[in-house]
């Protein structure tokens, strides 16, 4: 049977991205994205609440991430979700879910003012993924985890 690992986000960027490279060069960046969800309780009160994720790209993908994003920023982010485990020094086990992106949005107008125009008029809306990017060359699927560098 068919299986399915699929991820999107609208959200606010929380932090600059951060961008590193592994031992064979490929690029990485990753930044955090904050989600609100506003519901009215039982008793009729508003609350919201806000989820964090973080959010990885990968090769052309995230150099222009890390290019264009910038704290407060509003995102789109679609991906797949991947969870990191292991073990402090102390023996105590530590689990990390992230989105391996595969496509960014640009969605607030401030992004767009810095996107040069021909990346503009090729994606439309500041919009980048492994498809019009190239990102998908050399896919985070060829990158083992002893590549990544944090």
């Amino acid at each position: 049977m068919a299986s399915l690992n699929k991820v999107m986000i609208i959200g606010n960027v929380g932090s600059d991205p951060e961008m590193r490279f592994t031992p064979n060069g490929n690029p990485v960046t990753s930044f955090r994205v904050a989600t609100n969800w506003m519901y009215t309780t039982a008793d009729g009160e508003r609350k919201q609440e806000t989820e964090w994720f973080t959010v990885v790209a990968w090769n052309k993908l995230a150099e222009q991430c890390n290019q264009f994003l910038t704290k407060g920023r509003l995102v789109y982010a679609e991906g797949r979700l991947r969870t990191h485990t292991w073990e402090s020094q102390d023996g105590q086990k530590h689990y990390r879910t992230e989105i391996v992106a595969n496509r960014v949005t640009f969605l607030d107008r401030q992004a767009l003012a810095s996107l040069p125009e021909e990346k503009v008029e090729e994606t439309g809306v500041g919009e980048t993924g492994a498809g019009e990017t190239g990102a998908g060359e050399t896919g985070a699927g060829e990158i083992e985890p002893e590549d990544i560098p944090f």
